[in-house]
């Protein structure tokens, strides 16, 4: 059957939780759990309630996806993670394809490409995500700009456990300052080149309304981490 791998959805007055739910539910790969994060929520959460019986379902008061991640990982028995905003969604073979992969690699962590749609879920920009033919590439793009989407991505729970989880003072940014703090430390992140997401933007979304936030805590944690990964890039190519 596989390992177990939990599905944490972060939920925060989202008009399309139930359709990310529902992705999840579909998966064709079975040994899943899915942990839907409520984080205090005041809207659309009958949307939930037709799936109480397939998801694990927990609520918190208002602290940030940073902390509803970290709740959800807390919570979950799976040996593998996987993360899906409420307003994105999973295609049926996504994590059957990317457990395979990673089986195949020896890899404890992965991302993909993701397709790029709108409210209707019409595809704005297919496989939007820039493709890398090895690991050295993703560590370079690191130098550049974020190039892994955090809903694109498995991990293995002892990650967490070794690395520390989501660090809640990076509101909008927490998974950038992770991917860099795992890749500084050693870890691989190994790509594969297959669109298994679909994300999402619309006038909601947190990337649209916070843009100059987003950009403050960026830069906070770029001139932290990228003269380490210098280091590390340059020490790995002598």
């Amino acid at each position: 059957m596989g390992p177990k791998v939990s599905i944490i959805i972060p939920f925060y007055n989202c008009a399309y939780v139930d359709q990310a739910i529902q992705s999840a539910v579909n998966q064709t790969y079975k040994n899943i759990e899915i942990i839907v994060v409520d984080d205090g929520s005041t809207i659309f959460t009958e949307k939930i309630m037709p799936f109480k019986e397939h998801i694990h379902y927990i609520r918190k008061e208002n602290g940030g996806t940073a902390t509803a991640l970290n709740t959800g990982i807390h919570a979950a028995t799976g040996e593998y993670i996987a993360w899906l905003s409420s307003d994105d969604y999973f295609l049926p073979e996504k994590i059957t394809k990317q457990m395979s992969f990673m089986f195949n690699n020896h890899a404890e962590a992965s991302f993909t490409n993701y397709d790029y749609i709108n409210d209707k879920n019409e595809v704005l920009i297919p496989h939007c995500g820039q493709s890398f033919s090895n690991i050295n590439e993703v560590y370079k793009g690191f130098l550049s700009y974020n190039v892994i989407n955090g809903c694109t991505v498995i991990l293995k729970k002892n990650i967490f456990e070794k690395m520390g989880y989501f660090n809640p003072f990076y509101r909008y940014t927490h998974d950038y300052e992770m991917w860099f703090r795992l890749l500084v430390s050693g870890n691989k992140i190994h790509y594969l080149d297959e669109v298994l997401t679909k994300f999402r933007t619309h006038e909601e979304a947190g990337t649209q309304k916070y843009q100059p936030e987003m950009k403050q805590e960026m830069l906070i944690i770029e001139n932290h981490y990228r003269p380490i990964l210098i280091h590390h890039i340059n020490k790995d190519l002598q």
